[in-house]
């Protein structure tokens, strides 16, 4: 078959579909990316325009291929102890701060992508709190089969480098025999870590409360009013005096919310 390609009309019928359903901005500059990764699909499917496609996803005809359409079209780039100094705070300014009273300690990888972030956190807590102590990581992401994959908690070795050496020794297991050339995250530690499918663009209903949220390298992807909603929707979900970590690349300037910057990129409810 042919190379399909996609039209102005069929790309901005995406855009608005996708900003619609996930609150995900593609910009006008990715409509080869757009084009690249759904005409797998239409080749797979043996369709024959981009129209045909969105007539699927959009109509409700097959829910399965809609999560593919989303889940090729949100970026899950993502690797362990991505950005070192916000691990670094949290380690050695915020954990020493949060009370150890009954309660869990809960942490939220809210935009978790393949689950690096997630385990990353973990051990972090599993260090400084305790492998035994209260806690838990809950980690979301808005794909199905990205969540999937995350909760395995196998990776190729050539995405560990960011892992410290000392934690790799503890909490990570060297693949063998057909899983040679892979690492699996201890499974102690994969127990404490909770992944479930949540789309920050609508409401966060059963996610619970949190001491501190990582809501990174994710609001980049959206206009000024869906990021004002998402944050003000991630925010409520922080205990008095929990913590609110963003992407270094991001900013909240602009956004009236009820929260102090403590430095850049981490800001805490009052």
């Amino acid at each position: 078959m042919s190379e399909i390609l996609i039209s102005q009309d069929e790309f901005e019928q995406f855009r608005a579909l996708m900003r619609r359903v996930a609150g995900v901005d593609l910009s006008p500059q990715k409509k080869s990316l757009v084009s690249g990764r759904l005409g797998r699909r239409l080749r797979a499917l043996g369709l024959g325009s981009f129209g045909e496609y969105y007539r699927i996803v959009s109509g409700g005809k097959d829910p399965h291929e809609y999560e593919r359409m989303v889940d090729l079209l949100t970026t899950h780039e993502t690797y362990f102890f991505r950005e070192p100094r916000h691990f670094d705070y949290l380690s050695d300014a915020v954990l020493p701060q949060l009370s150890r009273g009954s309660r869990p300690l809960r942490v939220w990888s809210a935009a978790s992508s393949s689950g690096e972030e997630a385990y990353s956190l973990a051990m972090v807590l599993a260090d400084r709190v305790g492998a035994d102590a209260h806690w838990e990581v809950f980690a979301s992401d808005i794909s199905r089969e990205v969540v999937e994959k995350a909760r395995a908690g196998v990776y190729a070795m050539n995405r560990i480098d960011g892992i410290p050496p000392d934690y790799l020794r503890r909490f990570c297991l060297r693949g063998v025999g057909s899983r040679e050339g892979t690492l699996q995250v201890d499974p102690a530690l994969r127990r404490r870590v909770r992944f479930d499918q949540v789309n920050l663009n609508e409401a966060l209903v059963g996610v619970g409360e949190f001491d501190v949220v990582f809501l990174r390298n994710v609001l980049i992807y959206f206009d000024l009013p869906t990021k004002r909603r998402i944050v003000e929707r991630v925010a409520r979900q922080l205990r008095p005096g929990g913590w609110l970590f963003i992407g270094h690349s991001e900013s909240l300037n602009g956004l009236d919310l009820a929260l102090r910057q403590e430095r850049p990129t981490v800001y805490r409810r009052s």
